[in-house]
């Protein structure tokens, strides 16, 4: 799994690098699924954007964190907005988790679908 980790009007220290790398390698076990028998590595690209929203605000930072995960055959997108930078990257990765979720249940789903549409047709 690649991550790639892109900044605007923020500094890219070690320690935030390292936290948010961190919180989303943990979404590679739930990735593990969509790679290839042949491949030891996972598909999935992970482009993380962090970015600093002051312009416009009147008091206080505001951050907000966008992650696209490339998946074969779909693109998985999560935003969060937080006061603390921190919070805003966590909140990101568990919406993540969720879509990546979804993607997984529609997957399958529609794998039983076609099981059950095979064996009631009488085809197994």
């Amino acid at each position: 799994m690649k991550i790639t980790i892109k900044t605007k009007n923020i500094e890219l220290t070690d320690y935030l690098k390292d936290f948010t790398e961190k919180k989303f390698f943990a979404l590679k076990k739930f990735i593990n699924i969509f790679k290839k028998e042949e491949e030891k590595n996972t598909l999935a690209e992970v482009l993380v954007e962090l970015e600093k929203e002051t312009r416009h605000h009147r008091k206080g930072d505001i951050f907000l964190t966008k992650c696209r995960i490339h998946l074969p055959g779909r693109v998985l997108v999560a935003c969060a907005r937080a006061d603390d930078l921190l919070k805003s990257v966590v909140a990101a990765k568990d919406e993540m988790k969720l879509e990546i979720g979804r993607y997984k249940f529609k997957k399958t789903s529609q794998r039983r679908r076609e099981q059950r549409k095979m064996k009631h047709d009488g085809s197994i």
